[in-house]
């Protein structure tokens, strides 16, 4: 039996400071020893709004290759990392969607006692980090799910560390290598106490 945690990075980007960190996300846990899935979750803007900002039709261009998230990812995962951008403070419409057709996966018990835990984007320093990764949590209380933070267990952590999630601040240009640390240190401490609990089992 494989005795592997597995962990899947489940998020959304349009241009693409979401997608790089999910990227840090996934090389912290896979250094952790996970088997990590990266799965991007289906775009549900139209055309003229996409075409709008060049940034946003390039990065869907140059992540065409990205597998989208199903609800399979969510099955195989021992632990699942959630990332999104902020809208007014709240998770992006996509990745909002794609959690909403996981009722009956829910209602069978699959969710429960997975690790989860998340990380963001916003435009502005307060526009919505915190709030955003709250909202998050709600859902994997109704989950059931063991919620795992970065918190301030790490260095890396009092440098720019958020301790509800890894965040970045979009409107300062790319994450930052501060900010990918702390989005690697998120994963590999995802997939340890994922290891443990599943050790332990």
């Amino acid at each position: 039996m494989d005795q592997a945690v597995k962990v899947a990075v489940v998020y959304y980007s349009a241009t693409g400071n979401v997608h790089r960190m999910a990227e840090a996300v996934a090389e912290g846990a896979e250094k952790a020893g996970a088997d990590v899935r990266m799965r991007k979750v289906a775009e549900l803007a139209p055309e003229e709004a996409i075409a709008s900002r060049p940034e946003w039709k390039e990065h869907l261009a140059k992540t065409r290759d990205v597998p989208e998230a199903t609800t399979d990812d969510l099955d195989w995962a021992d632990a699942v990392v959630f990332g999104t951008p902020t809208r007014y403070g709240t998770p992006a419409a996509q990745l909002k969607q794609f959690i909403d057709t996981t009722g009956p996966m829910w209602q069978q018990g699959k969710l429960a006692d997975k690790v989860y835990s998340a990380f963001v984007s916003a435009g502005t320093n307060h526009g919505g980090l915190e709030s955003t990764l709250l909202a998050l949590n709600n859902t994997f209380y109704h989950w059931g799910g063991i919620i795992v933070p970065p918190g301030y267990t790490d260095p890396v952590q009092f440098q720019l560390g958020n301790p509800y999630g890894a965040s970045h601040m979009a409107g300062s240009g790319a994450p930052g290598e501060v900010e990918l640390n702390a989005a690697r240190y998120q994963g590999r401490r995802v997939a340890t106490i994922a290891a443990a609990l599943k050790a332990g089992r």
